[in-house]
This record gives C-alpha cells, sequence and structure tokens, in this order.
C-alpha cells in the first residue's frame, strides 16, 4: 500500500525532508545533552513540561483519529471486493490467498525478531524509566491490556463483540475489526440502493479520516525531534546500535518474503521460474521503490501483467486492484517487526498470545492501510499502547521511514504480481494471447 501523500508527490518530498531533519536535529541534541548534561534538572524539566508533551499531543491525535479509519478502510476494503459475485473462483482464491500469504508474511517477521532480537541490550533502568513515563503519559490515551488480556477459549470469544460500541470505547482492536470485517461481508450480500448510500457515506468516514491524519502527520517532524530527543537522551549511543539493527531485521524480513517465500509460491503453485518472473517484472519493482506508492505503480504493474507476464486482463486488473489495498505483506511485516522491535527496546515480553494478537491486528490492517506518510503509524502506535509499549517509541522509525518505505512497497507490488500469477495458474485460466 502506498506510504505516500494524498496531495502532490512535492508536498510529499518536502515531508520527507522535514522528517528527516526533525529526526537528526532531536538526535543530535539528545546525544549532546546526554553525553554532556546528563541527570541534570533542567534536562528533566524540559522532557517533562515541554518534549513530553508536545509528543503526547501528537499521539492522542493520532489516536483519536484511528478506530475511525481502521473501521472504514477495513469495511471498504471488504465491500470493494464486489466483484468477488462476478468472479467467483477467482475472487475466492484472491481473498483466501492474501490472508494465507500474509499471515506467513507477519509469523516469518515475528519469527526473526524473536531470533535476532535487535532490540535487546540497552540500559534496563533507563528502559524502565522511560517504560514508566510512557505509560503515565498514555494512560489518557489507552489502558494498557498487559497482564490482563484473555486466555484460551476467552481469547476466540472476545473476537465477537457483544457490543461494538463498548469494544471501541476499551480499544479493543480485534473486536472492532471482526465488526468490521462482519459489517463490509454483509455490504457484499446486500446490493440495494441503500446499502450503496451507506458504503458511500462510510467511504466519506474513510475520506476523512484520512485526510485529518494526513494533517496530523504534518505535525510529525515536531513531534519526532521531540521523541527523538527525550529518547537519545535517555539512552545515548546504544540508541543507534539499536536502530541500526532494526533496519537490518527489516531489510532481512522483507528480503526472505520476496526471494524465497514469493520464489517458492512461483515455482510450486504457478510452476514459474522464479528467476524468469522477477527479470519481466523489473519495471514494476524499480516504480514501486522510487515513488514508495503501491498505487502510483498500479499502471505500471497493469502494463508489465499484461505485456510481460501474460496474465488473463480480468484477472491481472482484479487481483492488483485488490492487492493495492489488501495484499500488503510487506506493510504487514514492517509493522510486525516494529512493535516486537520497540517492545523488546522498552523491555516488555510478550508471550505467545500476545504475539498472536499483534499477527491478526497486522494482517487485518493490511486490507485498507491508509495512504498517508506513515499509513502505518496510527496501527503501530495503537497496538503498542495495548501492549503497554510506550507509543512514542514510533519516533525512533520515523526517522529511517522512507527508505523502508520505498523496500516494503516494492514488496507490495511483487506479492501482488506473485498473486496474479499464481491465482491465474491455481483458477485453470489460459495466459493472454
Amino acid at each position: 500500500m502506498t506510504e505516500a501523500v494524498a496531495d502532490a508527490p512535492a508536498s510529499h518530498g518536502r515531508l520527507q525532508w522535514r522528517l528527516l531533519i526533525g529526526f537528526i536535529a532531536g538526535l543530535v541534541l539528545g546525544l549532546l545533552v546526554y553525553s554532556f548534561a546528563r541527570d541534570t534538572v533542567w534536562v528533566d524539566t524540559v522532557i517533562a513540561y515541554v518534549t513530553g508533551p508536545i509528543g503526547q499531543i501528537f499521539l492522542r491525535l493520532l489516536f483519536m483519529l484511528v478506530l475511525p479509519l481502521l473501521f472504514s478502510a477495513l469495511v471498504i476494503g471488504i465491500a470493494e471486493m464486489g466483484e468477488i459475485r462476478a468472479l467467483k473462483r477467482v475472487g475466492i482464491t484472491t481473498l483466501i490467498y492474501t490472508v494465507i500469504v500474509s499471515g506467513i508474511a507477519v509469523a516469518l517477521s515475528l519469527f526473526l525478531v524473536n531470533l535476532l532480537q535487535p532490540g535487546k541490550g540497552v540500559d534496563p533502568v533507563a528502559a524502565r524509566e522511560l517504560l514508566a513515563q510512557g505509560r503515565q503519559g498514555a494512560a489518557g490515551i489507552i489502558e494498557s491490556s498487559a497482564g490482563k488480556a484473555p486466555m484460551g477459549m476467552d481469547a476466540l470469544l472476545s473476537l465477537v463483540p457483544s457490543n461494538v460500541v463498548a469494544a471501541m470505547s476499551n480499544n479493543d482492536i480485534l473486536a472492532v475489526m471482526f465488526f468490521a470485517l462482519f459489517f463490509g461481508i454483509g455490504l457484499l450480500l446486500v446490493q440495494t440502493q441503500r446499502t450503496a448510500t451507506l458504503k458511500d457515506a462510510i467511504e466519506g468516514v474513510f475520506e476523512v479520516s484520512m485526510r485529518l491524519i494526513g494533517l496530523v502527520i504534518q505535525l510529525a517532524p515536531i513531534a519526532i525531534f521531540c521523541f527523538m530527543f527525550n529518547l537519545a537522551a535517555q539512552f545515548g549511543w546504544d540508541l543507534l546500535i539499536k536502530l541500526a539493527a532494526y533496519v537490518g531485521v527489516v531489510l532481512l524480513a522483507l528480503g526472505l518474503q520476496m526471494f524465497g517465500v514469493f520464489s517458492l509460491l512461483l515455482r510450486f503453485l504457478a510452476k514459474k521460474n522464479p528467476v524468469a518472473f522477477f527479470r519481466e517484472i523489473r519495471a514494476a519493482m524499480l516504480m514501486a521503490f522510487s515513488t514508495a506508492s503501491s498505487n502510483a505503480t498500479l499502471p505500471t504493474a497493469l502494463r508489465v501483467a499484461d505485456s510481460e507476464l501474460k496474465l488473463p486482463p480480468h484477472v491481472a486488473r482484479f487481483v492488483l486492484t485488490i492487492g493495492a489495498t489488501a495484499n500488503q505483506n510487506g506493510s504487514a511485516m514492517f509493522e510486525g517487526v516494529t512493535v516486537l522491535f520497540l517492545a523488546q527496546f522498552f523491555g516488555v515480553d510478550l508471550d505467545l498470545s500476545q504475539q498472536f494478537f499483534v499477527m491478526l491486528v497486522c494482517v487485518l490492517a493490511g486490507v485498507g492501510t491508509a495512504g498517508v506518510p506513515a499509513g502505518t503509524l496510527p496501527v503501530i502506535a495503537l497496538i503498542l499502547g495495548s501492549l503497554g509499549v510506550p507509543p512514542e517509541g514510533i519516533g525512533l522509525i520515523l526517522g529511517v521511514d522512507r527508505f523502508l518505505d520505498m523496500c516494503r512497497t516494492t514488496v507490495n507490488v511483487v506479492g501482488d504480481l506473485v498473486a496474479a500469477t499464481v491465482i491465474t495458474k491455481m483458477g485453470g485460466e489460459q495466459p493472454a494471447s
């Protein structure tokens, strides 16, 4: 999915530069404070009354908008699969394939973070102090569910909300997403003038939420400066080492998905040579990497599917168009790696049930991630708050997000083309002449 601004590309470029400047300025100033003025009173005062509150205001604005955004995005993402009725087998196969492959992608990313543990090893005293600050600062935003998450059959039953309004007020993400998924299926089944009007209204909620998120993101450079100043003043040079390890794990996960999992799918399901496939789609890969936008790459991907892969036009159009919003392997992996990395960084141990929760949210959120800069940011922030991890840790990732955005968008687009190729073969479709 695109991580680009809904406005002009020039505006997106300016914002990315401001994000980078805010990241570097906050990091450098924080490291200077850590090196020469550590444990001084004025530093605590600045963090408590200036940089801390500014960062919390940014997070509160995100949390205020995230549930309307996720609900409307998921409902519309499902409802726009209306072509399933016409395509039948192709549409159902696409839906099942998307869920399974996205699940594999997130499971792979979580496995790598648990194996390599890029967030481990920071100063435990500083981590506990900042963790306490983060929990206190986020208390008014979202209650931590750590330590009281339902287990076993209760966890399964909790997926189905008895009161969706109560689920929203309690920030029960999975319950809200289940309702949105169920509601979207209902819009698919009931095709009337009234439901069309209702769908338009929900699309309006989605568009307004995206626009407001876009406005909030304009404040991100200031918030990133504050986040990075606080983190660097607290953790010092350990921060740079852990940030480099985080970037390495994200790139490793994306690389294994693209050249490992996708190659296996092509070889065994599509009966196609992976080397030939990657050679044929290189134009779409280059466009995805340079624009960091699945939507901007869609025309190129459609052309490649037609002229290079020789896929049936009706299959390619359906799978690639749906995939631009619903088959976001790269974005889902990025969210999974980021959440576990920050949990490790702040010393929060996540058990298997909590990691399974992260996996489900990442897969479902991939159906409709917002097309704004750092569109995965609201999802990550809400998951962090639900697990008792300081949401201000997102400042760490935004400084390197542009490059990682380019990489995960490439995985998203390649994943869509792989899906179209596999589904063509599995459905017994004949290549276009």
